[in-house]
């Protein structure tokens, strides 16, 4: 009886295994739909159009970009985490959702870890500082200055985890005080900067380079270790008199958890090709990142270390959830 029942048993296990097979081969039979927090015109909006556009190459299929802004992306979060896992309902995100809204929002609908299956990392950017040309300060040492003169007086607009996180670790590497204002997305908060609505963004260079080319923002600094090779005269936040100052985020493609692996794989097949294409790069390049592709378990292994980091990070900057 044992006997038989391990056979029957692993007779399952091998018939779930050839429908996961199958099902990959299939795949994919009908559109995608690709869910982003952000809004259009942010620097996971464009990456997911070009990403997609790469794809219904490869495929024949179409794709389609969902944008869904709100709750520093948890509303796009929550809608991927209810989907089915069938490999048509795809998240790209960044580090808000997945590593920085679980030390910053109190009852987060959804778990970065359990609700997702990772399908692989696509890159690594770094952000600008910049400021309203009405502000009286053209480096990071003036800002600073004016900062400390009026506490709270001058303000800042985050769309993102990463952006607000990257401000108020900011002003506690230099003890300065900043008035927080809350957006659903970063181009929006980028528009009311240019609008003179708020003061200061340290923010994606997709959404903030446009504008300081254009002349309606004054760039300080760069968030990265190292200057742009975008922006080589402009100097690094740290060079600044911020030593150590060094804030990213990073985008990487998500299923359903329960998604099956077969399907899973073929994306992550699908997603290098993509953004191994010369188009994708050129975007990447254009927009201040670099392309960092991942396997799924690499995604996996990275996400566990930057909830941890961005934890301390959080917490080391004095941030209370809400």
């Amino acid at each position: 009886m044992h006997i038989r029942q391990l056979i029957k048993l692993a007779g399952t296990a091998l018939a779930v295994l050839a429908s996961g097979v199958a099902a990959a081969q299939a795949y994919p039979a009908k559109p995608i739909t690709i869910v982003i927090g952000s809004s259009p015109g942010s620097t996971t909006d464009g990456l997911a159009r070009v990403v997609g556009a790469q794809i219904t190459k490869e495929t024949g299929q179409p794709v389609v970009v969902d944008s869904r802004p709100g709750a520093f992306g948890g509303i796009a979060a929550q809608q991927v985490a209810r989907a089915a896992p069938d490999g048509y309902t795809l998240f790209m995100t960044t580090n808000t959702t997945q590593a920085a809204n679980p030390h910053l929002v109190k009852s987060l609908p959804y778990h970065p870890i359990k609700d997702f299956a990772p399908i692989g990392q696509l890159v690594q950017g770094y952000m600008l500082m910049v400021v309203n040309p009405n502000v009286n300060a053209k480096t990071v040492p003036e800002f600073i200055a004016l900062a400390r003169k009026e506490p709270g007086k001058l303000t800042f607009g985050s769309g993102s985890s990463s952006a607000r996180v990257a401000t108020e670790q900011f002003e506690h590497m230099t003890g300065t005080r900043l008035t927080y204002v809350p957006y659903k997305a970063n181009p929006p908060a980028v528009i009311d900067l240019v609008a003179g609505q708020t003061d200061v963004m340290i923010v994606d260079l997709t959404t903030s380079l446009p504008q300081v080319k254009a002349g309606k923002l004054r760039v300080l600094g760069v968030s990265s270790p190292q200057r742009s090779a975008l922006l080589p005269n402009v100097p690094t936040i740290a060079e600044q008199g911020v030593p150590g100052y060094d804030f990213g985020y990073w985008n990487a493609l998500y299923a359903p958890a329960a998604t099956p692996a077969p399907i899973v794989n073929r994306l992550n097949a699908l997603m290098r090709k993509a953004m191994a294409d010369e188009s994708v790069r050129h975007y990447v390049a254009e927009n201040g990142m670099e392309v960092r592709v991942s396997s799924p378990e690499e995604l996996a292994r990275f996400q566990v270390a930057e909830l941890d980091r961005w934890g301390k990070i959080i917490k080391t900057a004095g941030i209370q959830p809400e």
